[in-house]
């Protein structure tokens, strides 16, 4: 038993206990790479949603979860040797100053947009990459997928010159969509759909949106209002199925000025 551990402050006390559980509690030392993979994610939209909720009492602790998830992998990386977590620090640390040559270095810039270009353009020469998208994981939801490839892009120069040429590009591809539909062909329907969708996401990213974060906080707020209809009717002891669309529309309105 280790009744003499308590909890402090210290990054080295959090990788000793680590070190413990691997070799004495029966969960984790059964646990793998592979098999912490979809809780890993789990925890790192946790935190996204206690950021969107501004609740940092919440943050700071899916933020403990994530960093144990990182201390665990390097754990079972080092039983492995493959790497332990000193690796991981000090490649973290050579990784920023090396992309930060304005910052430890005799680089000059000017504004953050010139720090984005040399980034991506050091990034590049490191990993011998023949693209600036080969860092995006196709893996990535599309919406946030589509922006960080736009990003990327415009970070070396391939972007839209004016405000003007992103609305007219998102009303050329809705009029395309519109045609395919009136058409009825599917195939080319959901083509020129992703073509407005991703339109959209460059639309927003021209004025500094992100489309994944708007995206997740609409439907947030579709969450909770339709939440509130259901609860209202339950009030009345009746459920969606028993009512009419002005019936719902009714609270859905209320829901709207209090949500």
């Amino acid at each position: 038993m280790h009744n003499d551990i308590k909890p402090t402050r210290s990054f080295d006390d959090l990788v000793k206990i680590m070190e413990i559980l691997r070799v004495e509690c029966p969960w984790d030392r059964k646990q793998t790479h592979e098999s912490l993979k979809d809780l890993m994610v789990e925890e790192l939209y946790e935190a996204i949603d206690a950021i969107d909720q501004k609740d940092f009492d919440e943050l700071r602790k899916e933020l403990g979860d994530i960093l144990l998830h990182v201390v665990f992998h390097c754990k079972m990386a080092d039983e492995k040797d493959k790497f332990d977590i000193g690796d991981v620090v000090y490649g973290i640390q050579e990784k920023l100053i090396r992309r930060h040559p304005h910052v430890f270095g005799e680089t000059k810039v000017n504004g953050s947009a010139e720090v984005t270009r040399n980034w991506e353009n050091i990034k590049m020469q490191e990993k011998g990459r023949d693209s600036v998208l080969s860092g995006v994981p196709r893996t990535l939801p599309a919406l946030l997928r589509a922006q960080r490839m736009q990003e990327k892009a415009a970070a070396v120069g391939f972007d839209w010159p004016e405000h003007e040429d992103v609305w007219a590009k998102l009303e050329e591809e809705l009029e395309e969509f519109r045609e395919t539909i009136e058409a009825n062909d599917r195939e080319e329907s959901e083509k020129e759909f992703g073509d407005i969708l991703f339109s959209l996401v460059n639309v927003g990213r021209f004025w500094g949106l992100n489309a994944e974060d708007s995206l997740r906080l609409t439907n947030n707020k579709f969450h909770d209002r339709f939440q509130y209809i259901e609860q209202k009717l339950s009030e009345a002891g009746l459920t969606p199925n028993d009512v009419d669309l002005a019936e719902m529309d009714r609270y859905w309105e209320e829901a709207k000025s209090r949500i």
